[in-house]
């Protein structure tokens, strides 16, 4: 059926995995191959490609444009006297016959807006056409409205449509009782392919726009995944930094401290304080571009030295030693045959570096803090509790309500990535003196969701 409704589908994507031939022919009768389509069906589906975008641009004049040819073809088979060859009177006036065709083509102009009202309309013509036997061809532009209320309307609508098709043609074939095939059975017909035509249609639109939906909806949802994925990398860049810098510059204060005050006493300590202040700003900027240059570089040109790990730990310790701060470790329990996960380990390890590094800057000089770091295995955890004897004024301070700052949030943060628990606080009243603790527990194999 030729109506511009038809035209308004939207058709399906080119199949472009077509390879080229072995034998290299690329050009020629090959150009509808390179465009997914044959040579017959490719000018086909550009025209209906312009038709429909013309009909987007400036449906009025489309629409006017096919209501101005109906009209032509019906008034053009009055004229012509074409009629009287399927009339079953060919006796019937040609005034009639005229306004008949006029009747059924021209409200074709609101089939859109309003296909079951012009179907309506259309049905005391319909009576007329046929109860008079002139059974015109412009009847038949009555399933063209069908169409429509198929595309458009609901199946209840579809069913209003097929009472106001039949009950002319009963009425007609009551008046007529010896006419009844050649006014019943070509309009059955015409109905039920055009609304099977108005059907399949919809139903390719549907699937097209909800395929179009879903491809917004993950566009949306991949956009949504990137931002998420980039304030997430973010933060762990921040916690990397925050301990890499805070770390380090918490140990070179501590060397600084220490050799400023053996400078006049001791200058072999300050010497050996100096030499520890550039091994450890050395290495601070060895992490620092390791980690800037994953970010700047080309993946392959990265370097990509490993994370420390629990066998790192006995070095991270010797360098919180060197800084000022005893401290001393303990293993309990037997690690389990297979070691934990890097990641497992790099969170052991930041979470004891920064608990020693907040000692280190909140722990006070009157007396000197010293700490303590505990690892325990058990069966289905590792354990990290690192504890102090800081009982400085600035301890008092991370005790407060609004201590702990990024920090303390970063290895909560670094907990809850494998389902880990962290706690964070002062010593109990029972110890013998005062200080802050850090227990870190974390499963060794990750919980089944």
């Amino acid at each position: 059926m030729t109506d511009d409704d038809m035209n308004r589908a939207p058709g399906k994507a080119p199949d472009n995995t077509q390879g080229n031939t072995r034998n290299g022919r690329q050009n020629g009768t090959h150009a509808g191959t390179r465009s997914g389509t044959t040579p017959i069906t490719g000018p086909i589906q550009r025209l209906l490609r312009r038709v429909r975008a013309f009909d987007l641009r400036r449906p009025l004049a489309w629409n006017g444009l096919l209501t101005a040819c109906w009209v032509l073809f019906a008034v053009l088979d009055v004229t012509s006297g074409g009629w009287r060859t399927v009339a079953l009177d060919p006796e019937v006036p040609g005034t009639l016959v005229l306004l008949m065709s006029v009747a059924f083509s021209v409200p074709l102009l609101w089939r859109r807006a309003h296909p079951l009202a012009v179907l309506a309309f259309m049905a005391p013509v319909a009576l007329v056409n046929v109860w008079s036997g002139a059974v015109i061809q412009a009847a038949y532009f009555q399933q063209i409205v069908v169409f429509n209320i198929a595309l458009r309307l609901p199946g209840r609508a579809l069913a209003w449509a097929g009472a106001l098709v039949a009950a002319p043609l009963l009425a007609g074939a009551a008046h007529r009782p010896h006419s009844w095939d050649p006014l019943i059975v070509p309009h059955v017909w015409a109905f039920a392919l055009s609304a099977m035509l108005g059907i399949v249609v919809r139903t390719r639109k549907e699937y097209t726009e909800a395929l179009v939906d879903r491809a917004r909806r993950l566009e949306l949802e991949r956009d949504q995944q990137a931002r998420l994925a980039a304030a997430a990398e973010r933060t762990r860049i921040a916690r990397e930094m925050h301990d890499i810098i805070g770390h380090n510059l918490s140990v070179i204060t501590g060397l600084a401290d220490g050799g400023a005050y053996a400078a006049t006493r001791s200058p072999e300590r300050a010497a050996q304080a100096l030499e520890a202040i550039g091994t450890t700003s050395r290495q601070a900027l060895t992490e620092l571009r390791r980690l800037l240059g994953v970010l700047r570089d080309h993946p392959a040109e990265a370097d990509r030295a490993p994370q420390p790990t629990l066998d790192d730990m006995d070095e991270l310790l010797t360098g919180v030693r060197t800084a000022g701060l005893p401290v001393r470790l303990r293993v309990h329990g037997t690690p389990p045959p297979a070691p934990p996960t890097a990641g497992r380990q790099l969170t052991v390890y930041r979470v004891v570096q920064e608990a020693l590094t907040n000692t280190l800057k909140h722990g006070g000089t009157d007396p000197s803090p010293t700490a303590e770091v505990t690892l325990t295995y058990r069966a289905t955890e590792l354990e990290a509790l690192v504890t102090d004897t800081g009982t400085g004024a600035d301890t008092v301070g991370r005790h407060g309500p609004g201590a702990g700052g990024q920090g303390i949030t970063g290895m909560r943060e670094r907990a809850s990535l494998y389902d880990g628990t962290l706690e964070a606080g002062p010593l109990p009243a029972s110890a013998p003196v005062g200080g802050w603790q850090v227990r870190l527990r974390l499963p060794l194999e990750d919980t089944p969701s």
